[in-house]
């Protein structure tokens, strides 16, 4: 069905029904505009939507050979959750495999692959500097996955590339937390946020393995460390608002 699907989408034309749906979630559940774990239900979406639920159906199944949604053995769907207890060892996981990617585009990559991964460095900064303007995650998720999967890809590793793009599409959603910490500093600059990608792209072009990876390790610690000041941060704000309350209960006259 998703062949099927991919196939249609890629003929002129207008727009389905099934890739307009998909589009719309997508971007909602990257933006985290649809909480981890809430329910998809197919009928509320067919209304909303103003369409049959084939396609809703349809949109749901693509949506969740992306690890986007879980659809549930009892047929109904949610948003992916998000396990934040086992976050260190998902980043413990990344550090590993950007560093190994890393190190074999440095090794094998090709002159031409090579006008690939500056092409995409380019568009992540631009997207970066939209992102930045506009407040919106959705564009520089995007193009830090073309960025990193180009770099994968000039590795020449078919395993390590499997690997890698799962751990990173399942990391979308980290990185639009990632970006709404990030936004908090005045002196955010794309200079800043792609420091990183333009260091491994100079260690891939001088073919310095040990470089590409040390970057590429520097990269996922900063991520890592970031991510857990969010979670940190986030925790203690509703540890506030939670000891607060009961505060508040507490000093309230009994009847």
């Amino acid at each position: 069905m998703l062949e099927l699907i991919k196939a249609q989408e890629k003929r002129p034309g207008k727009e389905t029904g099934s890739a307009r749906v998909y589009t719309k979630l997508r971007e909602e559940i990257l933006r985290v505009q649809l909480a981890p774990g809430s329910p998809l239900d197919e009928v509320r979406l067919s209304d909303r939507f103003d369409m049959s639920r084939s396609p809703i159906r349809e949109a749901l199944v693509r949506l969740s050979s992306e690890g986007l949604v879980v659809i549930l053995p009892n047929r109904s769907t949610i948003v992916a959750p998000m396990d934040f207890q086992r976050v260190p060892e998902f980043l413990d996981a990344l550090d590993l495999l950007q560093r190994v990617v890393t190190r074999l585009a440095a090794l094998h990559r090709t002159p031409s692959e090579l006008k690939q991964i500056v092409k995409a460095q380019k568009g992540y900064e631009k997207a970066v500097a939209q992102s930045i303007t506009t407040g919106d995650s959705l564009v520089m998720i995007e193009k830090n996955y073309d960025f990193h999967m180009t770099i994968a890809g000039a590795g020449r590793n078919q395993y390590f590339m499997d690997l890698y793009r799962r751990l990173l599409e399942e990391g979308r959603r980290m990185l639009h937390f990632h970006f709404e910490y990030e936004a908090l500093d005045p002196d955010i600059s794309v200079e800043r946020m792609a420091a990183h990608h333009t260091q491994m792209v100079a260690a891939v072009e001088a073919r310095d393995a040990d470089a590409a990876e040390h970057v590429a390790h520097l990269h996922a610690m900063q991520f890592k460390g970031r991510f857990m000041q969010f979670l940190d941060r986030n925790l203690t704000q509703r540890m506030q608002l939670d000891l607060g309350a009961d505060e508040n209960l507490a000093a309230a006259p009994r009847r």
